[in-house]
């Protein structure tokens, strides 16, 4: 084991996503006391997930290409990318060309702060590269072929990088087979800097279903299909087991990227645990609060009509005047803190999302870190 090399714009890594997009995936996931479809939390994860991506990877010259991305969805008979718009149909995309194309952007209503202490209403465009789908079987076999494939074209390219994660998220049984060797297989490709990592993440419809999160034991999982998804991910690495106790989540030297009924928040942690795993310093703590996600739900599956506008990447650029990062500066010390920002269609900032909670006593300034 090794997983210590750095990830650079020389050196990327990559990050590819498989996600069932079966007819169960309409079911409800959790978050408190609300709910949203599965499908569609899923879609608002990733597509914030990616927004972020773009922010925190905001150099002089544009977005650094640190990452190649993709997104496998998988449902009725059909595998394979899952990218809407320009991207549409490419396996793996630099993290650049997917800040600068986004398939279109939705207008959301969402509660921002109003100044005195309450909350009011706001239109906000979001980006959005990956869109909810809950159709047919789960062809969890065919989705494992692709990612082996793709992850086998792309590892000759890049032989020291960090290796490849695979973020999977699903919610049943494979319908095309039995997956087990395919998804075995795919934490059987490496770098020379070790084998790719596989995170299986089980959302659940049950609000009263116990999770189980990074277990290292399979005694307590209730069924042969827990079992194999357990068997099949990998062995946290020490900076994830890290990150989970920032958390506060507890692992030990065995526990597993996986996790059994899943909710809101615990598929936010995780897809944080894994892919912040690869590089502490291109990935600060995502900030994706499992009630924003609900909150930015759309009215329906039907896809908006493209918005003229600013894409992530042009609104990094223009928040940070073309130099570092997005981040909040305090004006008494010089501190930064780390921080993501949302523009309308004419740039105009909408909401800044620091990485921390500020101190309303505090002055700080937005502008680009050094």
């Amino acid at each position: 084991m090794s997983y210590t090399a750095e990830v650079s714009r020389t050196q990327p890594t990559c990050i590819l996503f498989m996600i069932d997009q079966s007819r169960s995936m309409d079911d409800s996931i959790h978050a408190g006391d609300k709910s949203q479809r599965k499908a569609i939390a899923v879609s608002n994860t990733i597509n914030r997930w990616l927004q972020e991506l773009s922010l925190k990877c905001a150099q002089a010259r544009g977005v650094g290409d640190y990452y190649d991305v993709g997104v496998i969805g998988y449902g009725g008979d059909h595998a394979g990318p899952a990218f809407v718009g320009a991207i549409g149909g490419r396996d793996l995309v630099p993290i650049s060309e997917i800040a600068d194309n986004p398939g279109r952007l939705e207008q959301r209503t969402r509660n921002v702060p109003d100044g005195s202490g309450g909350l009011v209403e706001q239109m906000v465009n979001v980006p959005v590269w990956f869109d909810p789908v809950a159709d047919g079987g789960t062809p969890m076999c065919g989705a494992a072929a692709e990612a082996y494939r793709i992850l086998q074209d792309w590892i000759p390219g890049h032989p020291d990088s960090f290796p490849p994660i695979v973020i999977h998220i699903t919610d049943g049984e494979a319908t095309d087979g039995d997956p087990k060797q395919r998804v075995a297989a795919l934490s059987g490709l490496k770098t020379r800097d070790g084998n790719a990592l596989l995170f299986n993440i089980h959302l659940s419809a049950n609000p009263n279903a116990s999770p189980v999160i990074f277990p290292d034991s399979a005694r307590a999982l209730p069924d042969a299909y827990s079992k194999m998804l357990f068997e099949t991910s990998s062995l946290l690495t020490p900076k994830m087991r890290q990150i989970a106790k920032d958390h506060g989540i507890k692992t030990s030297r065995k526990s597993r990227a996986f996790v059994l009924n899943s909710d809101m928040l615990l598929l936010v942690q995780a897809i944080d645990i894994g892919t912040r795993a690869a590089n502490d310093t291109a990935m600060a703590p995502l900030v994706m609060d499992e009630q924003l996600l609900i909150e930015e739900e759309p009215e329906s599956y039907k896809p908006g009509r493209q918005a003229a506008g600013q894409t992530a990447g042009q609104a990094a650029r223009a928040t940070t005047g073309g130099r570092g990062r997005p981040c909040l500066t305090v004006l008494a010390t010089g501190q930064l803190v780390d921080a993501a920002i949302e523009v309308d269609a004419q740039g105009r900032i909408l909401e800044v999302i620091p990485a921390m909670p500020l101190d309303p006593t505090i002055e700080y300034k937005l502008g680009p870190s050094e």
